[in-house]
């Protein structure tokens, strides 16, 4: 009897290994998308996609980020970012390269007509 008891035993802690790993799958943090349009001044844009382009790499948590030229809109950009999640995002604009950009930036900015928050869940590259 004491076999069918350790038996059962044994096998109900397997389910419960089971059900505390899915969970913790179904707990993961979502990743956090932003998808933007920036507009320059008038004349502008390739300046303002400079400054942008050198401020991309070495941000921690950063999956994805494409800086795209409207072709409707001679003065606009579309910026798609892909992070593990939106803590990450927020500390990237406190990195020193990226407040740099920002500040050199401004006074060429001439709005942000359209900014769209996601949650990407699958795409080329990513680690889901």
């Amino acid at each position: 009897m004491s076999k069918i008891i350790r038996r059962d035993v044994l096998a109900g802690g397997l389910v419960l290994a089971a059900v505390a790993t899915k969970t913790q799958a179904q707990e993961k943090i979502a990743m956090y998308g932003l998808i933007g349009q920036m507009l320059a001044a008038p004349g502008k844009r390739d300046e303002l996609l400079a400054i942008l382009g050198e401020s991309t790499g070495g941000m921690p948590g950063c999956l994805s980020y494409v800086i795209a030229k409207d072709p409707a809109n001679a003065d606009a950009l579309w910026i798609t970012e892909v992070w593990t999640d939106k803590d990450a995002h927020a500390a990237s604009l406190k990195l020193p390269a990226v407040q740099a950009a920002i500040a050199k930036a401004r006074p060429i900015i001439a709005g942000f007509p359209q900014h769209f928050e996601t949650e990407p869940v699958i795409g080329q590259g990513l680690k889901i």
